[in-house]
């Protein structure tokens, strides 16, 4: 039997402008620069100015008056209404928060030249003779983006012949290519992956911080065994090898830390427009003080255009003999006017809100700021920043996520300030970082005929104070990378 009845639900539902906002706000500088040209293009009544009325976006944004400015926003256009806890994918909301975030990764940085470039400089100090340097040069020229050489060399002594009027052979060109891949970046102008990473292991040949005979074995293991090596068939490796399991864990962590892209981090010779990393923020210290700026360089100022203002005034006033057109059009004028006001206090809201969120995290770890000793970093999580502010957890995040800002130390994701926390044996809680600090330091200056073992940095750990288990000592060294003692052990 079916019965009909009637309930109410209160259910939130997002406008298309506020959905619009929370985008903007989780937007770099870079991607923000993009978002308003588009805005721009796409209505006529938004325009580019700095002019003092109501809705002109001021200049100077970036200024200190910002992170105390006259921004009244109204009840639309403020974000904690409608952000909820629902989308923190980097970090956990407790103090036990490990995330990824605690190991610092190096940011690769553009220098604005390719890697033909960066190889033909190498290859001006090379003593090799003319034709060596101009087959040397033409194998730069026909290197892939990742630094490979694709073309088999019997083409290329072709290639030579008919579009160059250049005889050579291929005994000539594999010398040239050896001279190609003597440069840096290790393993460039190999012509497979196989070939990439043997490069790179017999450069290390030398290298006074890697076991010899792991070194060989891991270099037998890419000459001789590649195919078992691809499909992890470790056990036969072992066998055929007659070696330890340290001895092959050894050595294929030796291999795993190669780069099988050695061109990867530069632009290449068709395509110069390598991404770089912009920062949003600027930190810097001026007379004693700490100084945090907005990157405004390349966001224009925003105003309503006047020309279009005046018409709707003008629509209104006439009131009468409106024809159906003439009403569509100041809809449509109306429409673009209110999408205009809103888009420039939404930029304004999401300038006040990252320089009140970034605000307040040096304010937190304003020791680390000032020394840029990573031991001065306290934990925090974003519940943290979040109470600060006044600001719903969500925002933070959203504010967190793909942001940099450039100090006087380096350029740092806003991410790398937030970190577990653990309590030492004084009940002072300290950084993560901090423990990995002196786990990295004791591992660096251990005796290498006899590393120390996890039991025994744990003990060290415990005689400074912090309460940490050999478990735990195992994870971070980890997340450092680095690998137990009986593979660090040398001869």
């Amino acid at each position: 039997m079916l019965k009909q009845s009637l309930s109410q639900k209160l259910l939130q539902r997002l406008s298309p402008q506020q959905i619009q906002l929370i985008k903007l706000l989780e937007l770099p500088a870079l991607q923000l620069e993009q978002r308003i040209k588009k805005e721009i293009e796409e209505n006529p009544i938004l325009e580019e100015g700095s002019e003092n009325d109501e809705y002109s976006k001021d200049s100077t944004d970036d200024s200190d008056d910002d992170s105390e400015n006259n921004n009244e926003f109204d009840d639309e256009f403020s974000i904690d209404d409608y952000l909820n806890d629902d989308d923190i994918p980097e970090y956990r909301l407790t103090t036990n928060n490990y995330s990824k975030d605690d190991k610092i990764i190096d940011i690769p940085y553009s220098e604005g030249f390719s890697l033909q470039e960066y190889l033909l400089d190498q290859l001006q100090l090379k003593k090799i003779n003319e034709k060596e340097q101009y087959l040397a040069e033409y194998l730069i020229g026909s290197l892939d983006e990742d630094g490979y050489l694709r073309r088999e060399l019997a083409s290329i002594v072709d290639d030579l012949a008919f579009s160059q009027n250049v005889q050579t052979s291929v005994e000539e060109l594999e010398q040239a290519l050896k001279i190609v891949q003597e440069l840096e970046p290790s393993g460039i102008g190999a012509q497979s992956l196989q070939e990439c990473l043997l490069i790179q292991l017999r450069a290390k040949k030398n290298s006074p911080l890697i076991n010899s005979f792991v070194l060989e074995t891991a270099i037998n293991i890419l000459s001789d065994f590649f195919d078992e090596f691809s499909k992890k068939h470790y056990s036969k490796i072992t066998k055929r090898l007659n070696i330890s399991e340290g001895d092959i864990k050894g050595a294929i962590n030796i291999i795993i830390k190669l780069n099988p892209k050695p061109g990867s981090n530069f632009s290449s010779s068709l395509n110069k427009t390598a991404q770089e990393i912009t920062p949003d923020f600027f930190f810097k210290i001026e007379d004693g003080e700490p100084v945090v700026s907005l990157n405004s360089k390349n966001i224009p100022s925003l105003k309503v255009s006047k020309a279009y203002e005046e018409m709707l005034v003008s629509a209104r006033d006439k009131r009468t003999d409106v024809t159906k057109s003439e009403k569509q059009a100041i809809g449509f004028v109306k429409q673009k006017l209110d999408s205009a006001k809103w888009f420039i206090e939404a930029v304004k809201q999401r300038q006040h809100t990252l320089l009140t969120t970034i605000n307040a995290i040096i304010g937190f770890q304003s020791d680390y700021f000032v020394s840029g000793d990573e031991t001065k970093l306290k934990p925090m999580i974003l519940k943290d920043i979040a109470d600060l502010t006044n600001l719903d957890i969500s925002t933070i995040s959203r504010v967190a996520n793909s942001k940099y800002i450039q100090t006087h130390f380096g350029i740092l994701s806003l991410k790398f300030f937030f970190s577990e926390g653990m309590e030492t044996q004084d009940g002072e809680t300290v950084s993560t970082r901090e423990i990995k600090h002196i786990l990295q330091e004791c591992i660096d200056n251990e005796d290498k005929s006899k590393p120390l073992t996890d039991e025994h940095l744990a003990q060290i750990l415990q005689e400074k104070g912090y309460r940490i288990a050999r478990r735990t000592v195992a994870k971070y060294r980890e997340q450092l990378d680095i690998l137990v003692a009986r593979l660090r052990k040398e001869i």
